[in-house]
């Protein structure tokens, strides 16, 4: 079986509500604050996002959408980071951490969930631009990644959009990132 398939088959353990252990950074270190956001739920899953992002195989990294505002413009998302990742293997023997730039990968294709969920029909957006990332700590097989994106900027020709991603109590990056509409 596909490590794809079994993603779609087993969903990642809900962790419990909203500062009930799951260990999220303060809010100051935060894009925006998560409270009253049930980082529990799942709205959307991995096979849903296909109507709305054109990645496949091994190189859809959402799981979930866990949530978004009412205009799009924040969201938040999970990776659920397996032992069977392609990764894993050569990233590194003995002590496997989930690569830099799949981290955001995986907050960028939020961001393109975001942006093509306002329009009538999703459009191809190709990642442009990597801006200010900061790797502040490692994320691990068997990991929840959440995952925070806050637009900056919409139109329909792209997005620039802050995004982050957090693993227990830490912040694990934080980038801003651009896309562009095909």
């Amino acid at each position: 079986m596909s490590s794809a398939a079994t993603h779609q088959q087993i969903p990642p353990k809900a962790p419990p509500s909203i500062r009930d252990g799951l260990g999220i950074p303060a809010s100051k270190d935060l894009l925006f604050d998560l409270d009253g956001i049930d980082l529990s739920a799942r709205t959307l899953s991995r096979k849903e996002l296909e109507r709305l992002n054109p990645h496949r195989g091994e190189m859809a990294m959402l799981d979930w959408i866990v949530w978004h505002s009412a205009d799009y413009s924040r969201g938040v998302a999970l990776k659920h980071t397996h032992a069977d990742e392609f990764w894993v293997k050569g990233h590194f023997p003995g002590m496997p951490m989930f690569p830099g730039v799949l981290m955001v990968e995986t907050a960028a294709q939020l961001a393109v969930y975001l942006y093509n969920a306002r329009l009538p029909e999703p459009r191809m957006a190709a990642f442009t631009r990597i801006e200010n990332a900061v790797f502040r700590a490692p994320v691990t097989p068997g990991n929840d990644l959440y995952l925070l994106c806050q637009e900056i900027k919409w139109s329909k020709r792209g997005f620039t959009c802050d995004v982050q991603g957090f693993v227990h109590d830490k912040v694990a990056f934080e980038a801003r990132v651009q896309g562009l509409a095909l």
